[in-house]
């Protein structure tokens, strides 16, 4: 065919129905509307089809290319979806397994301390109390919690709880400035105060100014009367620093707590005390002490230095 202006006309026409026919065979799928007039027009426009076979078919493999590309975005939309699903369930057994080591923790604890307790999830930060260190847990009254029950973890103690509701109840964090909780000291056993000072260390007022504190002693709950709002023996912290004694009637210790009350999951709340106190024994066992290495220098004599008594030649 010659190439002239009818024929390019035609070139074009020819193109635009095969992109209609086409859109509209996609969407039909297998039940397309133009599944008859596609094979006449296949009849009709074969040996046409011949002829401009070399301009067409650049036309043709792009309209293939849109077509594959719509089916891989297709397979790829599906793999994706399946991937996230498949993300979400990982995700979702990650935070099981974090929650089951939580719980496995917590009970070991609390069998350390025969503390009875009522196992509970944060399900809320803040309270309406204002800016208070607060946490909202998923039990409540109808759970046999009550006002001043101390509240652990795995790692020690978190908090006592100061409302209670049909279903859930509101936990003071030991790190709010307004907590303060008696406490002794492991081995020494001198008492003291330890106060919240939010995300800082505690605040720890020891009743003997004279006492002999170092970095890395530990200290645990002292206990209340009646065992509210704190039962005895509760891991509280680590001591981090140390005020000079200054001759005061008390000493000032600052304690890393055990627990990070940023990182608040599955906690429990003592519901049945322990019969007598615990005292230590639910205190972590300490890390051994690394060994520092020492390196030996060993001196040999140079075999050209003069000997004593000689003189050099």
């Amino acid at each position: 065919m010659r190439d002239t202006r009818e024929s390019r006309l035609l070139l074009v026409l020819l193109v635009a129905v095969a992109f209609a026919l086409i859109t509209v065979d996609i969407r039909g799928g297998e039940d397309s509307p133009v599944d008859g007039a596609r094979q006449a027009a296949s009849a009709v426009f074969g040996p046409i089809e011949d002829g401009v076979a070399s301009a067409v078919d650049p036309v043709g493999n792009a309209v293939s290319a849109v077509r594959d590309s719509g089916e891989r975005h297709d397979r790829l939309a599906a793999l994706e979806k399946e991937n996230a699903a498949l993300e979400a369930k990982l995700g979702s057994d990650d935070r099981n397994r974090s929650r089951l080591a939580q719980l496995d923790k917590m009970l070991k604890t609390a069998g350390a301390g025969q503390y009875g307790i009522k196992g509970a999830q944060v399900i809320a930060i803040g309270a309406a109390q204002g800016f208070s260190w607060t946490v909202t847990i998923d039990v409540g009254a109808h759970d046999g919690i009550t006002r001043d029950m101390t509240v652990l973890n795995g790692d020690g103690l978190v908090g006592r709880v100061t409302t209670v509701g049909p279903d859930t109840a509101t936990v003071l964090l030991a790190s709010d400035p307004d907590f303060t909780v008696g406490t002794r000291m492991e081995s020494s056993d001198e008492l003291g105060f330890a106060s919240g000072q939010g995300d800082r260390p505690l605040r720890v007022e020891l009743l003997n100014g004279k006492a002999e504190v170092k970095k890395g002693d530990r200290l645990v709950t002292f206990g209340s009367q009646a065992d509210k709002p704190f039962v005895p023996g509760v891991p509280v912290g680590v001591v981090s620093r140390v005020d000079p004694s200054g001759g005061d009637l008390t000493r000032t210790l600052y304690v890393t707590p055990y627990v990070s009350f940023t990182k608040l999951d599955i906690v429990g709340v003592v519901v049945e005390a322990p019969k007598k106190d615990p005292r230590d024994t639910v205190l972590p066992t300490k890390p051994k002490p690394v060994p520092t290495p020492t390196v030996t220098v060993t001196v040999t004599p140079n075999a050209n230095a003069p000997v004593e008594g000689q003189e050099e030649q």
